[in-house]
């Protein structure tokens, strides 16, 4: 197969450099980075998916380089609102950090807002508790559910206890997934940090 990076627009040679993680991260709201891949086996169909942060088109060698801007533009633009439909929203997150403080902290925490935060690129999560917001990467949109909860129920303890002393662990590790998250974050903050 051969392949080509593109923007949404132009399909351009394979040698151009890709952008990094960070840069990519610091323009959440971009569009994402679009590659069109030139199929010798692909005879009639057209296929679109998403890799990481960027969108791959499949198409025929036979089909011309306007068809494959046309099929990659329209393939990439229904999986934009694909994805658009699944990322929760800042009420959506608000709702499941209201429900894991009631299963986990006894209804002791009580967020005033909980939303999803573009600015956060070396925490997962932060808050403040004199006003009690708390804020969630938006890097976390995407990961397991699980994932997202620990960190919630993890900022939920924060509201509580300002530090990390044993009392606030004994908060936090109350949701039972929280190492399985702590192994997660760990392992995905390797691969964008290497």
């Amino acid at each position: 197969m051969e392949a080509a990076q593109a923007s949404l627009f132009d399909e351009v040679a394979a040698d151009v450099p890709v952008e990094s993680d960070a840069s990519r991260e610091a323009q959440l709201d971009a569009p994402p980075t679009v590659e069109i891949r030139v199929s010798d086996r692909r005879r009639k169909t057209i296929a679109a998916h998403w890799e990481g942060d960027r969108i791959v088109v499949v198409v025929p060698r036979r089909l011309s380089k306007a068809d494959r801007k046309i099929y990659a533009d329209e393939l990439s633009k229904k999986l934009i609102a694909s994805r658009e439909k699944q990322r929760p929203t800042d009420e959506a997150l608000h709702t499941r950090a209201v429900h894991l403080s009631r299963v986990y902290l006894k209804n002791q925490a009580k967020p005033s807002s909980v939303q999803w935060s573009t600015r956060q690129n070396s925490r997962w999560g932060s808050c403040t508790s004199a006003e009690g917001t708390i804020r969630i990467s938006a890097r976390l949109q995407g990961a397991p559910q699980y994932v997202i909860d620990a960190v919630l129920v993890h900022e939920l303890a924060h509201l509580l206890h300002s530090d990390h002393s044993a009392a606030f662990h004994e908060l936090a590790n109350r949701f039972p997934r929280q190492r399985d998250a702590d192994l997660f974050l760990r392992g995905v903050s390797f691969a964008l940090n290497s």
